[in-house]
Parts: structure tokens; C-alpha cells; sequence
């Protein structure tokens, strides 16, 4: 329930926030931060059930707001790519 929270509060932080980097984007951050807790905190089994579910409304409403404003994507990739991809490798979830 926190996760799909914290992806509206993104999703309406988005629509009404116009920012240039990460250092612009505090919500955003705040949300990233809640993101990279929410992989650190899951254990490899929910993470692997988790894979492959269709996303909610919400998800696919924030992934096509980080579409439409490429600064604020790459800010949000730059800050959960990191600790996502390591939690997936110790997972075997990538090479």
C-alpha cells in the first residue's frame, strides 16, 4: 500500500512541478528514497513473485510522466538505479 502512496504522491508531484535536476526535485527524491528502501527491504522471493505483474494505473500514469520530462527521469534513474541493480544481482535477477 506505502508503494502505490508514494508513486501517486509522484504522480501528482509531477503534474504540478516543473524542475530542472535532482537537486530540483525534492519530492521526487523523497519518493526515489522510499523506492530504493521498498528493494533494499524486499527479500529475493517477493522481489521475483513481484516481476512480471502488470503495472497499476498509478505506475503506468508516473512511468509516462518520467517519459514526457527527460531531466527528471534521468535525475530518477540516476538516484534508484544504483541500489536497484545491486539488490537484483544479489537476487540473480541480471547477470
Amino acid at each position: 500500500m506505502t508503494g502505490r502512496y508514494c508513486i501517486f504522491v509522484l504522480a501528482f508531484v509531477l503534474l504540478h512541478v516543473g524542475i530542472a535536476g535532482a537537486q530540483e526535485y525534492p519530492v521526487m527524491n523523497m519518493i526515489a528514497d522510499k523506492v530504493i528502501q521498498k528493494y533494499q527491504q524486499s527479500s529475493c522471493e517477493q522481489l521475483w513473485q513481484k516481476k512480471g505483474k502488470a503495472k497499476s494505473a498509478r505506475e503506468q500514469e508516473v512511468v509516462q510522466l518520467l517519459r514526457a520530462d527527460p531531466r527528471m527521469r534521468q535525475a530518477f534513474i540516476d538516484k534508484v538505479a544504483p541500489p536497484i541493480a545491486n539488490k537484483m544481482f544479489e537476487c540473480g535477477m541480471i547477470p
